[in-house]
């Protein structure tokens, strides 16, 4: 069999397969911090609430690190979402137009989601430069450490995005409407 005997879409989805198995890989990883970072949460939530009532003796930095762990958190499910097309958007409208409307109103969706993970990416890699010597109180990390999950989550959105927009010129659905 000859390259040229392999349907064009067969082709198209082998060459896209390898990045998707990437990019599926970098979401498990997003998935896994998140998740060890809710236990965390829940660990030094139990330990303020021992500290306090048990103990008498308060745990001030919980509040602190709890603030920076909700963070990470949210953005690395920001990230999923876009990854996965389950972001909030309202679609209906989208979705009731014919084919060649909703395709290019896609298209655009993705654009607009492009830009803004840049400006995050952007704003978030500033936040993270001028902050390096101002440490968040009580935990005495660097607000940087805060400032990270927008860098972080801005510049997945982009890669998601642009493998979004790679599938879509090749024809192939996208993640989430596979």
């Amino acid at each position: 069999m000859t390259n040229n005997d392999i349907p064009p879409l067969t082709r198209r989805r082998s060459a896209t397969a390898a990045l998707d198995k990437v990019l599926d890989g970098v979401v498990w990883l997003c998935r896994l911090i998140a998740g060890v970072l809710m236990v965390a949460l829940i660990g030094i939530s139990g330990w303020l609430v021992f500290g306090r009532y048990v103990l008498n003796d308060t745990p001030t930095w919980v509040e602190q690190a709890s603030l920076v762990i909700i963070v990470y958190i949210t953005f690395l499910g920001a990230a999923i979402g876009v990854r996965e097309n389950s972001h909030l958007g309202i679609d209906f409208i989208r979705e009731a137009l014919p084919a060649a409307p909703r395709a290019v109103l896609r298209v655009a969706s993705d654009l607009v989601l492009l830009v803004f993970g840049a400006f995050m990416a952007w704003q978030g890699w500033g936040l993270v430069a001028g902050n390096t010597e101002r440490a968040i109180p009580l935990i005495g990390l660097s607000e940087s450490w805060r400032a990270a999950p927008l860098l972080i989550c801005g510049l997945l959105m982009m890669v998601f995005v642009m493998a979004n927009l790679i599938r879509t010129a090749l024809g192939i659905n996208v993640a989430g409407e596979r």
